[in-house]
């Protein structure tokens, strides 16, 4: 008869591999059903793809956290040094992301603010932006005020403070510098996937909506000099993420044997 035990053992090892393989999975799911909604406009679907797939990949990262296998040592040692959050992230890329989300926030307010208003279509308003043009008023869409920008906000309202918390358990709780430094930064590129994907699109509707028209002028230059440059930044920070989550440790190693050395 087969011992069962070490079979468990195994899966329980790598059973963080699989929760963070499916939550991306799921996400994929989600986001072709979502894909398929018929009586969604295009730009709202999209919207609801991304933030179905990074809210997916984020519980996938919270739930391999919880199913990681910590080891409980006989003996316990006390340190002086208390744990902080900003030794477990990564370096560079932890504050650019942190910096990133805030700016999400930031572009995402301006353009709420900023979003026509139509009292006569309330579930509409915030797709487009009112511009003069040659002494006329028009419209320039898609834009993305709350009509696109609200499932983003709420996205942003539920993964942000929750993956604050799982880092705050990861540098308190028990377990080795390389396995803390892995769960830390797995849970980081997931937060950089849902921040830089909506990102990355709020920026491209900014961008696609000031220069479809010639009436621009100065917001004209403001997307080739600001904005598309904050697309590639983005794009950058979105397969950096992707790969961090798939894989820490395949990421920036160096680091973390720097840190255990100054240890």
């Amino acid at each position: 008869m087969l011992d069962a035990a070490p079979l468990q053992r195994r899966f329980l090892e790598h059973a963080d591999h699989y929760a963070r393989w499916s939550g991306l999975a799921i996400g994929i799911i989600a986001a072709q059903a979502t894909a398929t909604l018929g009586h969604v406009e295009f730009e709202q679907r999209v919207v609801f793809c991304i933030t179905a797939f990074g809210l997916c990949a984020v519980a996938g990262v919270l739930l391999a956290d919880a199913l990681t296998l910590v080891p409980q040592d006989v003996v316990r040692t006390a340190t002086l040094a208390p744990r902080l959050v900003r030794d477990h992230v990564p370096p560079r890329m932890g504050p650019l992301i942190a910096l990133q989300g805030v700016s999400l926030a930031v572009l995402l307010t301006i353009t709420a603010a900023t979003a026509s208003v139509d009292p006569d279509r309330v579930l509409s308003t915030g797709k487009v932006v009112a511009v003069t043009c040659n002494g006329m008023r028009t419209s320039l869409g898609p834009w993305p005020g709350l009509y696109y920008s609200l499932p983003m906000f709420g996205a942003l309202a539920i993964a942000t403070p929750t993956c604050v918390w799982a880092l705050r358990r990861i540098a308190d709780g028990p377990g080795g510098e390389q396995q803390r430094r892995d769960r830390a930064w797995a849970v980081t590129g997931a937060w950089g996937l849902l921040v830089s994907s909506q990102q990355l699109y709020a920026v491209l509707m900014v961008s696609v909506s000031l220069t479809d028209t010639g009436c621009a002028g100065a917001m004209g230059a403001l997307t080739f000099w600001v904005f598309y440059p904050l697309a590639l930044l983005n794009l950058f920070t979105l397969v950096w993420s992707l790969v961090t989550l798939v894989a820490p440790r395949a990421v920036g190693d160096n680091t973390a044997e720097e840190l255990s050395d100054n240890e």
